[in-house]
């Protein structure tokens, strides 16, 4: 994105903002997995980190530059992937100091990094941290090895158990789990398991998503051949409610569908960006930026990505403008998801809210302070059915 249109220029200035690094590489890529990811050996090009990096601090220009100087100071910085910790940490920490020299970081400002329980080396959360990390996410999915082995991870259960001491020990607060359910022939078993260990860890944040069977992917082609059985709806919704018992009795609350944190400190502050329609850019192939009504993406080759940045120009693949009804149905989509709910507008149907909380789906709840606008907020049976929620209010 070479300069924004007029209409997204002028919500840059009074819009929380984020970055979101894509970091592409991975020491073996998972049967399940759609994300843009180069596993070892595959990029053809054995300097290939260090040029991610080189071209990674060229986007981040081209962010400061685009953006301008009246843009808020950094909510955020994710570091997601693939898996950053494949890479070596001076080469993120480079990155990083790039943000910091063109962006307003603070000491409120998030910087997460993802990273796979195995293949941390020594010492290589304590220099995360030196670095300004200040949050860590550990892909756990499963406490099954069976499970595991069938989604191509490569780590024991124990040894992400084993990575969040570690992650305490090297001084982060904020550390977090994420989990996978529904994958072909777990059990109900396995994933209480899995909830189980998850929360004697003692992390103070649980991702937890349903597993999506992605076209193109290795777990997908084995769906299709009759291998592996399609996840099944119903299950979804057992493990679901499994799981967010578990969360409570354990302390954790709900505060996004699919995100449970035990204080609101310990919350993701990025993936809030996502689901309150705020603002990023997203650095690095493949990578999707979201400044008011425009989105634009990269391109997925790493060529066609850092190549354009190597001589000054922006990388973008595509791009759209959303109209007011596109934006009006992502404001939706996205807030219901939320515990905080979602504002009643005037583009709200009040007969059809009505008729949702007659039906047990949302509650009203009063206006917050320095609001004054009620909120819809999902019941624990919307939750279930919060798809549903979303077309009625459409």
């Amino acid at each position: 994105m070479e300069a924004l249109p007029t209409a997204a220029r002028a919500e840059v200035p009074g819009t929380p903002l984020g970055l979101y690094v894509h970091v592409p590489f991975c020491i073996r890529r998972c049967g399940y997995c759609a994300f843009v990811t180069y596993a070892e050996g595959e990029t053809g090009d054995a300097d290939a980190h260090r040029r991610w990096a080189d071209a990674a601090v060229q986007e981040v220009a081209l962010a400061d530059r685009v953006l301008g100087a009246d843009r808020p100071a950094l909510t955020s910085v994710y570091f997601g992937g693939g898996t950053p910790t494949s890479v070596d940490p001076d080469l993120l920490g480079r990155v990083l100091a790039e943000v910091r020299r063109r962006f307003d970081v603070g000491p409120a400002t998030e910087v997460t990094v993802e990273a796979n329980p195995d293949g941390l080396r020594p010492g290589r959360l304590e220099r995360l941290r030196e670095l300004g990390a200040t949050r860590v996410s550990f892909g756990l999915q499963s406490a099954s090895t069976r499970v595991l082995e069938l989604l191509d991870r490569t780590h024991p259960p124990e040894r992400a158990v084993a990575a969040v001491a570690g992650a305490r020990a090297a001084g982060f607060d904020q550390v977090s789990l994420d989990l996978i359910h529904g994958t072909p022939g777990e059990t109900a078993g396995e994933w209480a398991a899995t909830v189980a260990l998850a929360l004697s860890s003692g992390v103070d944040h649980l991702s937890a998503y349903a597993l999506a069977v992605e076209p193109g992917t290795k777990l997908a082609a084995r769906v299709r051949r009759g291998e592996l059985p399609a996840p099944v709806a119903d299950d979804a919704a057992d493990r679901y409610e499994v799981l967010d018992r578990a969360c409570r009795d354990a302390g954790l609350d709900w505060y996004e569908l699919s995100n449970w944190a035990a204080r609101p400190a310990a919350r993701c502050r990025h993936n809030l960006l996502y689901w309150r329609n705020q603002n990023w850019w997203g650095v690095g192939p493949g990578a999707h930026s979201h400044v008011g009504p425009v989105r634009w993406w990269n391109p997925a080759g790493l060529a066609a990505w850092w190549d354009p940045l190597a001589v000054g120009r922006s990388p973008v693949e595509g791009s759209e403008v959303l109209d007011a009804a596109e934006r009006r149905t992502e404001r939706i989509m996205l807030g219901l998801r939320l515990a905080e709910g979602l504002a009643v507008s005037g583009d709200l149907d009040p007969d059809g809210i009505a008729a949702l909380v007659d039906d047990g789906l949302v509650d009203i709840a009063g206006a917050t302070t320095g609001e004054d606008q009620d909120r819809l907020v999902l019941t624990d049976r919307g939750r279930l059915l919060a798809d549903l929620v979303a077309r009625r209010l459409l």
